[in-house]
């Protein structure tokens, strides 16, 4: 599945949860990453998330489609880190 991950922690949570999201997602801006992922992997990213985060303080949203090809991306602006692959 083809995932959009934003998350918002608190200060001294933050760059665990950038940490843990470079694992298995790719960055694309401040708290936003993007990629394909089992539901396995995700599953598990989110199960270690919850081990460090505060519900009661930091969130998490995930985006899913089937496929990147179902989801349209715009960019205006500068793209902070593109996640195209040109061999």
């Amino acid at each position: 599945m083809y995932v959009i991950l934003v998350y918002d922690f608190g200060e001294k949570r933050v760059s665990k949860m950038l940490k843990l999201c470079r694992k298995y997602l790719n960055w694309i801006q401040n708290s936003v990453f993007e990629g394909e992922i089992t539901e396995l992997q995700l599953k598990q990213l989110e199960s270690s998330a919850k081990e460090f985060m505060d519900p009661d303080e930091d969130s998490i949203i995930v985006f899913s489609s089937r496929s990147q090809m179902f989801m349209n991306k715009h960019i205006i602006g500068v793209e902070r880190n593109t996640t195209d692959n040109f061999l």
